[in-house]
């Protein structure tokens, strides 16, 4: 399925190839979530696990992999500081809005946001989102895109082989949104029926690394060919994507249903979060990237892991 993927992303050309990508694993995400949050009881903080498992996963363990082997591998890696500012920015932005704030808001429980509240933070995170993708295809693009050497090449390919590529990225796609729900499902049964308290965290890193998989390795295979940009396009856009879609469209879910949805994220959590969202920011604040960049944010990554089991 990579391969179709890197396909269809070198017909089109960057940064529109790292959204084919971003948009068809959000898509996989949300219908997941939506699954999962009308199978059985009501789980409200599902939707809360499976955002922050997604941005964890990608800030800290996919960029961290990405920055450690390309480092070891090439020594230093280069990386356009004004196109990374652009997605901490968006990612702090909406992290903050989405699974910090309700924590903190008085209209109704901790954690939770009112409808009213629910509805503006969702539209909020839509409208931010559609800015920053105007910017990286449109407005700003020169900012995304490093190297353009590649980009007489990559459309060089047939029209025939980019719809078949299209039509099997689909199609594996689907495949993996039918089994994810399964496996996800199964494993929430499973945990519920031994009472395991970290339940909502387990599916929830689960359903995230189901999913990024395949972003995961595109980005990490972009890091060996010293397409560091590359790799940063996939994985911060995830995150970002994410929550700018993925939290409005489960909010109309919840909405539409009556079934609640707590955003707010406990304290343990939310300090994990604002230390990756620091350390990104601290390692890509300059040009150049080694793999002790990236060594500390796999650091990261291993502590929200551990936390996951004994929290």
């Amino acid at each position: 399925m990579l391969d179709h993927a890197e396909a269809v992303a070198r017909r089109v050309g960057e940064p529109y190839g790292t959204l084919v990508l971003t948009f068809a694993v959000t898509a996989i995400e949300v219908s997941i979530i939506v699954s999962m949050m009308l199978h059985g009881a009501n789980n409200p903080t599902l939707a809360r696990e499976s955002v922050f498992s997604t941005v964890m996963i990608t800030s800290t363990g996919v960029v961290g992999i990405c920055l450690t082997l390309g480092g070891w591998r090439y020594r230093k890696q280069a990386i356009l500081r004004q196109g990374t500012s652009a997605y901490l920015s968006v990612l702090i932005a909406l992290t903050v809005m989405t699974l910090i704030l309700p924590t903190y808001t008085k209209a109704t429980d901790p954690g939770t946001f009112s409808a009213a509240q629910l509805g503006f933070v969702s539209v909020l995170s839509v409208l931010l989102y559609a800015s920053f993708v105007f910017a990286q295809t449109v407005r700003h693009r020169e900012d995304f895109v490093q190297g353009q050497a590649h980009d007489g090449p990559m459309r060089t390919a047939s029209h025939d082989s980019i719809s078949v590529s299209a039509l099997l990225l689909a199609s594996g796609l689907i495949g993996i949104v039918l089994l994810a729900e399964q496996v996800a499902a199964s494993v929430e049964d499973a945990l519920a029926a031994y009472q395991v308290t970290q339940a909502d965290s387990i599916v929830g890193a689960l359903i995230a690394a189901l999913v990024l998989m395949p972003e995961a390795i595109s980005a990490i295979r972009a890091s060996f060919k010293n397409e560091l940009q590359r790799s940063l396009n996939v994985a911060m856009g995830s995150a970002c994507a994410t929550i700018g879609l993925t939290i409005p469209a489960v909010a109309a879910a919840s909405l539409l249903t009556g079934r609640g949805l707590t955003l707010g994220l406990p304290a343990s959590d939310a300090v994990l979060l604002a230390l990756a969202l620091f350390i990104c920011s601290v390692s890509f604040s300059t040009e150049r990237t080694t793999f002790l960049t990236g060594m500390v944010h796999i650091v990261v990554f291993f502590t929200y892991v551990f936390l996951i089991f004994v929290p």
